[in-house]
């Protein structure tokens, strides 16, 4: 019998022979060709330009890697603008451990630009005027600002780095380094008296008007562009885009409050917009943590502003008796009002029970802050109080106390705080003058 009178018994040989036949070709291949071999495994190694947004995925421990798009200290960012963001979420033990919940610190005095979250406001700011036309890098328009520090030095020193003059106009009763500082970055500043925002002489009103000046003027082609953080919508946008998916990152979505203090009102409107809106943190536990002398605890815990004759915009004497700075107001700003339904509650801090949160941080956790991130947390710890042990309460670490010092640090040294030794075992309660219903 014949292979052709049985096809299928052909076919399966046929197969084999070219098996054997294509295993030699291959191996004569590679013998006659190396270098196609080398480009070959070259290639594998290599991914294809384009095929993946950050190359490779890598797999990596959730708690070592990093939330953010860039990753600071390693590799390289775009400029100054490059450094803001992604700042730390810092567990403060001591506060932790007095209060049974963990408390959590946004860094916020780590941006790179500024050192506060006035560089994520400025950036924003900036970047949507140029969007608008209203800024031309280099073409020698000048940004105005009427602020207590914090947003001007941001706004000095993206200025510069984009090509544009700062104007600063400032309360003459903030702290002098402030001022010392905006100098030195090639910033104008003008110290004015303190004054209701209803008088045109207030330090915001006065920005708003020479930036009109500036722009009228017909000796110059170039424009003055008055920033409005009070008012501007991109001040909240900032921190809904950017703080306040940081946090939840840094959180993976396990926090249930977040405490903050206001002057624009931008960091807890944006923050809370995202956490609660876009999130869907529904039970999120929003507290606003406000200074002595400021009228916006009033407003969250009873709906007005202390009487009707020092009703929004109406009050004729000094804007916030307290010598806190950067928080505290006595007046609804746009970006307040933005998140004021998504506010559960109001803590009431004291000068004093924020000079002794300063110095018990520096003592016992070798935190140095200013004033309104002792205020911060001052009411993180009140809150946390009125939580179930083992919660997680976020707060706001705004700037260093190295801005403070003439001022809010000064007062403190005037107290007798910096010659007291504090224990390690001292009770932070007693200290602040604060009772644990808990107990």
């Amino acid at each position: 019998m014949s292979l052709s009178d049985h096809p299928r018994v052909y076919g399966t040989a046929a197969l084999a022979v070219a098996f054997i036949a294509g295993i030699f070709a291959t191996l004569g291949f590679k013998d006659l060709y190396p270098e196609l071999e080398a480009r070959y495994q070259g290639r594998r190694k290599r991914p294809r330009q384009g095929s993946m947004l950050f190359g490779p995925v890598r797999l990596e421990d959730r708690e070592e890697s990093s939330m953010s798009s860039h990753d600071r200290g390693h590799g390289i960012v775009d400029g100054i603008e490059g450094t803001i963001g992604n700042t730390p979420l810092i567990k403060i033990r001591s506060l932790s451990e007095a209060t049974g919940c963990t408390i959590l610190a946004k860094a916020e005095f780590l941006n790179g630009a500024g050192g506060s979250p006035k560089d994520r406001v400025a950036l924003n700011m900036i970047q949507v005027a140029e969007q608008q036309g209203l800024l031309s890098p280099g073409g020698g328009d000048t940004i105005y600002e009427g602020t207590v520090g914090s947003t001007g030095i941001s706004l000095a020193v993206l200025a510069r780095a984009r090509g544009y003059k700062a104007h600063i106009c400032m309360p003459d009763d903030m702290a002098i380094e402030k001022s010392d500082l905006l100098h030195h970055l090639g910033a104008t500043v003008e110290r004015v008296p303190v004054a209701p925002i209803t008088d045109p002489g207030h330090f915001v009103n006065l920005a708003r008007s020479r930036a009109k000046e500036h722009t009228a003027a017909s000796d110059t082609p170039s424009r003055g562009f008055f920033a409005d953080q009070f008012e501007s919508m991109a001040n909240y946008t900032a921190h809904m885009k950017t703080t306040g998916p940081e946090i939840y990152a840094q959180t993976e979505g396990r926090l249930d409050a977040f405490v903050a203090g206001a002057g624009t009102g931008g960091t807890i409107a944006g923050v809370t917009k995202h956490l609660k809106e876009e999130r869907g943190l529904a039970s999120l536990k929003v507290v606003l943590a406000d200074p002595q002398g400021s009228g916006l605890y009033n407003k969250i815990r009873h709906g007005v502003m202390y009487s009707s004759t020092e009703r929004e915009g109406k009050r004729r004497r000094q804007q916030v008796d307290t010598m806190v700075e950067g928080i505290g107001i006595n007046r609804i700003t746009e970006n307040f009002e933005v998140g004021r339904g998504l506010i559960d509650d109001a803590v009431k801090v004291t000068d004093e029970q924020a000079c002794r949160m300063a110095r018990w941080l520096v003592e016992h956790d070798g935190i140095f802050i200013g004033s309104s991130s002792a205020v911060n947390c001052v009411a993180a710890v009140v809150t946390a109080l009125k939580m179930p042990r083992g919660s997680q309460v976020v707060t706001i670490l705004c700037d260093s106390g190295t801005r403070h010092l003439s001022k809010f640090w000064k007062h403190i040294a005037a107290m007798g705080l910096e010659d007291e030794t504090q224990e390690q075992d001292e009770d932070l309660l007693a200290v602040l003058g604060i009772q644990d219903l808990r107990r």
